[in-house]
């Protein structure tokens, strides 16, 4: 079952990601997946094409879906609500269409035989019981990052903002500054998910970024319980 429980661990990051912006900020994303698929298709390019380590191919793939997260935070955090949740959706489905249309994401094939090389040039990760560790380590870093920032100051605010944004803001602080750092530490999460789900299953496809990944996790998020 090693194979199941690594799924699991990559899926309840993601729900954790989502949980963070939409548990404790009140922000419901639908463009999850856009984080996500970015995560999986830069560190399965980064590990087959460039050769990199599994660390430093994971790092860019949480890279690049920090900056999406920033890019699609600026945007969407202008409006609430239901606006807020079909902008973030709209920006996710062009996401989608780039990654069909691209040449280095493989279209509809996706990015099949993806390396798992060695971590740190050390430890081999085709053994899979080294690989279960690996999976297991980035799921307790990806976890206590979303506990710790929950339990800040930072985190008591986006709680209030949740709760009463006005009030927030008669409180003196900038909501729209803290519900994008939400965000993008969302984004980032949910790229650290996506490039350790193209790792494990060395695949990297476009079920990862559309737009039903994105339900399946505001599904999982729901049923496990906001905040």
């Amino acid at each position: 079952y090693d194979l199941f429980m690594m799924k699991i661990f990559c899926f309840a990051i993601l729900a954790a990601s989502l949980n963070l912006l939409l548990g404790f900020a009140g922000l419901l994303s639908f463009g999850h997946a856009a984080f996500f698929g970015t995560g999986a298709y830069i560190t399965a390019h980064v590990m087959k094409e460039w050769g990199a380590t599994p660390e430093l191919g994971l790092f860019c793939g949480v890279l690049c879906a920090t900056v999406l997260g920033y890019v699609f935070g600026s945007l969407a955090i202008r409006r609430q609500g239901i606006y807020f949740a079909m902008i973030t959706l709209a920006l996710s489905q062009m996401v989608y269409f780039v990654y069909l249309q691209t040449p280095f994401t493989g279209g509809e094939d996706g990015i099949q035989g993806v390396p798992q090389g060695h971590l740190f040039g050390l430890i081999d990760l085709s053994n899979s019981s080294a690989m279960y560790m690996f999976v297991l380590g980035v799921f307790l870093i990806g976890f206590a990052l979303v506990w710790r920032i929950v339990h800040s100051p930072f985190g008591q605010v986006l709680k209030a903002i949740r709760e009463n944004e006005q009030r927030a803001l008669s409180l003196g602080y900038d909501t729209d500054r803290f519900k994008l750092i939400a965000f993008v530490l969302s984004g980032l999460v949910a790229g650290m998910a996506g490039g350790t789900k193209a790792l494990v299953f060395q695949l990297a496809s476009l079920t990862d970024v559309h737009w039903s990944m994105s339900g399946e996790v505001v599904l999982m998020t729901l049923v496990g319980g906001l905040g």
